[in-house]
């Protein structure tokens, strides 16, 4: 991947029939299967799906983000977004959603989708055994600070 691109975490109650879905929508295969979770890497038009097995949530919705290439990409981010003076929450190496990644959360303290997640995987996590806890993980929950680093989520 070369580009950035907006990623959309949904929360599924059939996680089978979803995939179906969008396989058909998309055209594509999902590049992860793990229990509870599907991940596609959509081309055309550039979109990371992510669909976690979430019977219980009050939403669809899980969370919003954008897709880096490379992790100095996510510092970038996080630079930019101190000077705008936006809160944020930094996580280097997270293991998360079957993979390592650094990511910036940025809170959207005004809009109702609350945090948004910037992020680049370094690799894949192949000894985590279930799918993140969304509630933890891919949540974002409130940054506090501009400079804070947030706790690891799944490992």
């Amino acid at each position: 991947m070369n580009t950035s691109r907006v990623q959309l975490a949904l929360n599924v109650t059939d996680l089978s029939a979803a995939t179906e879905f969008y396989e058909k929508l998309f055209g594509v295969a999902p590049v992860m299967v793990r229990s509870g979770y599907v991940n596609f890497a959509i081309a055309d038009p550039p979109l990371k799906l992510v669909l976690f097995e979430n019977p219980n949530a009050l939403s669809s919705l899980n969370h919003l983000g954008v897709e880096f290439a490379r992790p100095d990409d996510v510092a970038s981010a996080a630079s930019r977004l101190a000077a705008a003076g936006l809160p944020y929450r930094v996580s280097d190496q997270e293991r998360c959603c079957h993979a390592v990644q650094d990511k910036v959360w940025v809170a959207a303290n005004d809009v109702p989708l609350g945090a948004w997640e910037l992020y680049a995987a370094r690799s894949d996590d192949e000894t985590q055994a279930t799918a993140c806890d969304t509630t933890v993980c891919c949540s974002g929950g409130e940054p506090t600070s501009s400079t804070g680093a947030a706790p690891s989520c799944c490992s």
